[in-house]
């Protein structure tokens, strides 16, 4: 028996750009800056799996460093154009230099390959012939623009 492993290989799932709500900013926590971003809007495309992201159910409740980087804890639900439902719970880091960050903070575009927008996602449905996704390993990127976000999830195989 070799000790070699394989190397994953990234599969992309989806690509949302979704709109984002005025955000609710709740102030000092004691270890950074409460923020809840609602997600207000969007669509999900994929090779397998397109639909809308259902506002009301959807947001990023982040956590603002003093540096400027952003925790983010962003839950969201899809459904796809055949009707089912995905639930999406990321994780995520939005990091970079002090200046990048301000801008962003200010809520300008900014490219994304200024700053480093990281995820690691679960998705759960109830949807037997998606089934795959409730065991996925997922990671994603992302990219904050003025009045939207767009994350990329793929799947780690």
């Amino acid at each position: 028996m070799s000790g070699h492993l394989p190397d994953p290989r990234l599969t992309k799932v989806y690509r949302l750009e979704a709109i984002l709500g005025a955000p609710l900013e709740l102030g000092d926590i004691g270890h950074g800056d409460r923020r809840i971003v609602p997600l207000i809007g969007g669509a999900f495309t994929g090779s397998e799996l397109n639909g809308t992201l259902l506002p009301g159910a959807s947001a990023d409740w982040q956590i603002i460093l003093p540096d400027g980087t952003a925790l983010g804890d962003i839950r969201y639900t899809l459904q796809t154009d055949s009707g089912d439902l995905l639930y999406v719970q990321s994780r995520s880091v939005r990091h970079g230099s002090a200046e990048v960050l301000a801008r962003l903070g200010r809520g300008e575009d900014v490219d994304a390959s200024e700053y480093t927008f990281r995820s690691s996602t679960q998705i759960e449905t109830a949807a037997p012939d998606l089934d795959w996704l409730n065991k996925g390993i997922f990671v994603g990127v992302g990219g904050r623009q003025a009045a939207s976000v767009i994350y990329e999830t793929y799947l780690v195989g």
